[in-house]
């Protein structure tokens, strides 16, 4: 049986290929958005998975967490991101995503994600390795700027730090993990 996937992304050549790479495996249907708007209009029937870009073009995607698991009650929403950070993920679980992914992200790694492997066969050994001083500094920013609700200016003055300034830093891609 085809499992349904419904892959919400404003990148529309990287939402073309992983749609081809999952429906090559033949395990798989792909509906591309490039909203989470237009994801709500698609028909509501059985959804395996949902794969939501957090930082849409006109869209947070995170604001559209609990309406989609509302309307497709997917078994994985993944919120996947190329700025990715502790508050940001801690408020996607809170939201009811299963999983957070840091873009860029490996093929297998998402079929891993999707796969019906039961969970004591998915455990995996990680090594742990602490955060260099960039990305204590970047998690402290994100998690100023999620209590701000997203304003900058407010963020910068708790931080004290100058708008423009915290402007600059953000502009930059979050610090690479080791």
């Amino acid at each position: 049986m085809m499992k349904r996937i419904l892959l919400i992304d404003d990148d529309e050549r990287f939402a073309q290929v992983l749609r081809r790479r999952f429906e090559a495996t033949g395990n798989y249907t792909v509906e591309t958005f490039p909203s989470a708007s237009a994801a709500m209009q698609a028909v509501k029937t059985t959804t395996h998975a949902i794969l939501l870009d957090m930082m849409l073009e006109q869209e947070i995607g995170l604001d559209f967490v609990v309406p989609l698991n509302a309307r497709f009650s997917p078994k994985h929403l993944i919120i996947m991101t190329g700025y990715a950070s502790i508050a940001t993920t801690v408020a996607a679980m809170k939201k009811g995503a299963t999983n957070y992914i840091a873009k860029p992200v490996g093929f297998a790694v998402l079929l891993q994600q999707l796969s019906d492997v039961s969970d004591q066969e998915e455990v995996e050994t990680f090594t742990h390795s602490p955060m260099t001083a960039a990305q204590v500094e970047w998690e402290h920013i994100q998690r100023v700027l999620l209590e701000n609700n997203g304003n900058v200016s407010a963020a910068a003055k708790a931080l004290k730090m100058h708008r423009r300034s915290l402007q600059r830093k953000l502009q930059k891609f979050s610090p690479n993990k080791i």
